[in-house]
């Protein structure tokens, strides 16, 4: 069991691979009932996923991919290791374990009869990326929130803080790739006049509550993982001396590097606006950078979709849809999901949300900086007006 990590950055790995595949499904059987556990070839890595902790056991042949996860979740403390984990996830099992159990052979098991979750990932090459690691712990995460009837989203919450002493809230959701993360970093470079602070709540994925009538947000990780190709020349430079950076010289190089604090992310936020973050449409009279939904049901029809252009990040090319652009967890529950949704859509509106989408254009070619730019002006110009 890990209590503690000593990092000496700058890290930089080289990823037995450098994309993900496949989605991570729902079995019927405990992988963990075919595994030949052999004690003194894995580590244990207590994450604290929010207010979730989930135990992330690591073989040793994935030993520095799992050790970089202290740059991405908090360590869970002793007084959360006294009650039971949410959910278990071996990283790294021989493929008996989970061979036949599903298409692909990433899965995930809810043991309903103990109220836990399992997860298993095969110990080969083509599952050595990180994004196995991060992606895997999310969807565990975002399938305990709907079991409570929490809405999980796949996006980027942050809080503005402004000058004039105001603050504002916004939530990005997209796919992969959608610019969320980059929208943030363009914000942050180009709003130094009306902007004292920029507080990340979620970089990747969180959940949203409804609370005496009003939308709040809370995150789960305390750090991002990010494309190093989307970020400014020197971004990552700056970032040195906290950074792990993965793959450099091949496509889709990331860097890990901690982003906000365990207290931001558990505190969260009063939603004030959400959007969707469209990659791949150019702008014009009919597609505005910024637009407004009028109603639930066009928001629904936009978010259910889940357009986006895929960056390369994964196998999948050219323009693609996800349900809620978030297929981690919310397809394999969708009848739950879709309750869930509809409830919280129609709740965005009777709070006052703004609900709406914001072109990022980062999926077209020669946008991939100027686009987050010119959405990043266009939403300060909305939340400073």
């Amino acid at each position: 069991m890990i209590r503690q990590v000593l990092l000496n950055p700058p890290l930089i790995l080289q990823q037995p691979m450098n994309k993900r595949t496949g989605a991570f499904h729902r079995v019927k059987v405990n992988p963990l009932e075919s595994m030949n556990i052999v004690s003194g070839d894995w580590l244990c890595y207590p994450a604290k996923v929010g207010a979730l902790v989930i135990m992330i056991y690591l073989h040793k042949k994935f030993y520095e991919l799992g050790l970089s996860l202290c740059n991405l979740f908090e360590l869970a403390d002793d007084e959360d290791l006294r009650r039971r984990p949410d959910a278990v996830y071996c990283y790294g099992v021989e493929d008996e374990a989970v061979k036949g159990l599903a298409e692909h052979e990433t899965v995930f098991f809810d043991d309903e009869d103990n109220n836990i979750l399992v997860a298993a990932v095969p110990r080969r090459n083509e599952f050595g990326y990180f994004g196995y690691l991060k992606k895997m712990v999310l969807t565990l995460h975002n399938v305990v929130m709907m079991k409570r009837g929490v809405f999980p989203f796949h996006g980027a919450l942050m809080k503005l803080v402004f000058r004039n002493g105001s603050a504002k809230s916004v939530l990005f959701i997209g796919d992969t790739g959608a610019g969320k993360s980059e929208s943030i970093e363009a914000l942050r470079a180009i709003g130094n006049d009306a902007i004292s602070d920029i507080i990340i709540v979620a970089d990747d994925m969180g959940s949203l509550k409804i609370e005496n009538g009003k939308v709040r947000g809370y995150g789960t990780e305390i750090g991002a993982f990010l494309r190093l190709d989307d970020l400014d020349p020197g971004f990552a430079f700056g970032q040195i001396d906290r950074a792990i950076i993965m793959s450099p010289s091949q496509t889709n190089a990331r860097i890990v590097m901690p982003v906000t604090t365990l207290q931001t992310v558990l505190e969260g936020v009063d939603l004030d606006m959400i959007l969707y973050a469209n990659n791949y449409e150019e702008i014009d009279d009919d597609h505005p950078l910024l637009e407004r939904f009028s109603s639930p049901q066009q928001a629904l029809t936009v978010f259910r979709d889940g357009t986006v252009m895929s960056k390369g990040t994964t196998t999948s090319s050219g323009i693609t849809h996800s349900y809620f652009a978030n297929v981690f967890g919310a397809p394999q529950y969708k009848a739950l999901h879709d309750e869930i949704a509809g409830r919280y859509f129609r709740a965005f509106y009777d709070a006052g949300v703004f609900v709406g989408q914001i072109r990022t254009r980062l999926g077209i070619p020669g946008m991939e900086r100027t686009g987050p730019e010119a959405a990043a002006n266009r939403l300060l110009v909305e939340l400073t007006s």
